[in-house]
């Protein structure tokens, strides 16, 4: 059974690394609109609410879409004043307990209250109240999907740390050759 789990939470690992891979690009994409934007407003004087929404709806989707991401390569921000001094069980123990009492409850509840609003949106060719402004729904899916694929890598990173607690797996925290701290090294036995 936990073969099978495994297989699944790497095809989740791959499904996600793929997407914030081809995300990632949407950073560029805003750089350049958002440059854009302002050379055409501040030397043509040229403005467009457009362009402005966009931006907005690039960031939002590099800050949704690339969330599973994010969580995948451990870069979530996490506060490790007590923690850190705790064994490498214990922190697994206190990433399992909050990914099953905070994380799956949050992203679950906001992906359910989000679907609604999305459909509202779809159904009703919802536009922005700006003069020269997009269609809302894109936008409005993005808060869906972001919490959907940020839920499934939940569901990952849950299989790795029981495989992990129960030594079928090598420490998920050292698998994408970020430097772990010397006694986590030594703990772990997790190589530089």
């Amino acid at each position: 059974m936990m073969k099978l789990l495994l297989a699944v939470s790497h095809a989740i690992d791959a499904l996600n690394e793929r997407i914030g891979r081809v995300v990632l690009w949407l950073v560029l994409a805003m750089v350049l609109v958002s440059s854009a934007n302002a050379l055409s407003r501040y030397a043509l004087n040229l403005s467009s609410n457009a362009w402005l929404e966009l931006q907005w709806y690039l960031f939002a989707a590099v800050f949704l879409l690339c969330s599973g991401y994010t969580l995948l390569h451990n870069e979530h921000i996490r506060i490790d004043v007590v923690s850190s001094r705790l064994s490498r069980r214990t922190q697994v123990w206190i990433d399992i307990f909050g990914t099953l009492v905070f994380l799956f409850p949050l992203s679950i509840t906001i992906m359910w209250l989000s679907w609604p609003i999305f459909m509202n949106a779809w159904v009703s060719g919802e536009m922005s109240s700006n003069a020269g402004g997009l269609i809302r729904w894109p936008a409005r899916l993005l808060v869906p999907v972001g919490f959907f694929l940020l839920t499934l890598q939940g569901v990952s990173e849950l299989i790795k740390r029981i495989a992990f607690l129960r030594g079928l797996i090598p420490d998920p925290a050292g698998r994408h050759g970020y430097p772990l701290p010397e006694p986590l090294r030594k703990e772990t036995g997790a190589a530089q």
